[in-house]
């Protein structure tokens, strides 16, 4: 099975390193013209000349900043008026790390215009040229902790619940269009903000980094860390034709890592 995605026009969030750059990565490598989104500028500079071209492909990139939500809303959408996507990543960095007790209201208002209205709002003004043009997909880069959550992660368990669920609802509504919604449960991946983590963890726990990693890993029945290029090759897959009839669904690549079934 060869994955080709020529004339694929693909729109990835946080995509200037971690997970998000691995997808834009193994996008491109497939033959779709990819656009990063992320805040910085210099670092969109230097992945997008990293970007792969194996057919006549034309990538760039978009500025905006995930926590601005005004001028985020501003800059996707005047984007997506001229450069309409077929694929699209909704992908940001997390929010801030934290227990239950730590957390104010107001923090919760920041991660959700941070997770769901970034989510809600790109997705929104890429679907009507994905409805008239008869095809769409739109992966929603999740977390593990939906489905179990984890106490340090407070804010991320309650706001990517909520994506999910919403998620789900568009999946139906869309889904006579030839569009896929899918959400992806993220175990742990070799990326900075696994590292920001594991320091939060380790500090917690008044251990050294190393040993909260070791830790971790242990817990992974693959007894190590996700790799991104292999978080790249299933999103590769999910956008593809080959997967023309998954939708609506909660897809875990975690090496086995949560235990519920």
């Amino acid at each position: 099975m060869e994955i080709k995605l020529n004339h694929r026009h693909a729109l990835v969030g946080g995509s200037t390193s971690g997970l998000g750059k691995a997808i834009a990565m193994q996008l491109a490598q497939c033959g779709a013209s990819v656009t990063l989104l992320a805040r910085n500028e210099t670092s969109l500079k230097k992945v997008v000349t990293a970007l792969p071209y194996v057919t006549k492909q034309k990538h760039g990139y978009l500025v905006a900043d995930f926590s601005e939500p005004e001028s985020f809303r501003e800059k996707v959408s005047a984007f997506l008026q001229t450069n309409p996507v077929d694929i699209l990543i909704n992908n940001t960095n997390g929010p801030e790390a934290g227990s239950v007790l730590d957390k104010k209201p107001a923090d919760y208002q920041v991660a959700f215009d941070l997770l769901f209205q970034t989510f809600c709002h790109t997705t929104m003004e890429a679907l009507p040229y994905m409805q008239k043009n008869g095809f769409g997909r739109i992966i929603n880069v999740s977390s593990m902790s939906v489905v179990e959550p984890l106490q340090h992660l407070a804010l991320s368990n309650t706001i990517r619940a909520a994506v999910i669920n919403w998620a789900k609802t568009l999946a139906t509504d869309v889904a006579k269009d030839n569009i896929t919604v899918n959400n992806i449960i993220t175990g742990y991946f070799n990326t900075e903000r696994l590292q920001d983590l594991i320091q939060f963890q380790a500090k917690n726990n008044n251990i050294t980094p190393a040993e909260m990693q070791q830790r971790m890993e242990a817990n992974v029945p693959m007894q190590r860390f996700g790799k991104p290029e292999e978080y790249g090759s299933l999103i590769a897959f999910l956008v593809s034709d080959y997967a023309s009839y998954i939708t609506g669904t909660n897809i875990r690549i975690d090496g086995g890592l949560l235990k519920s079934i």
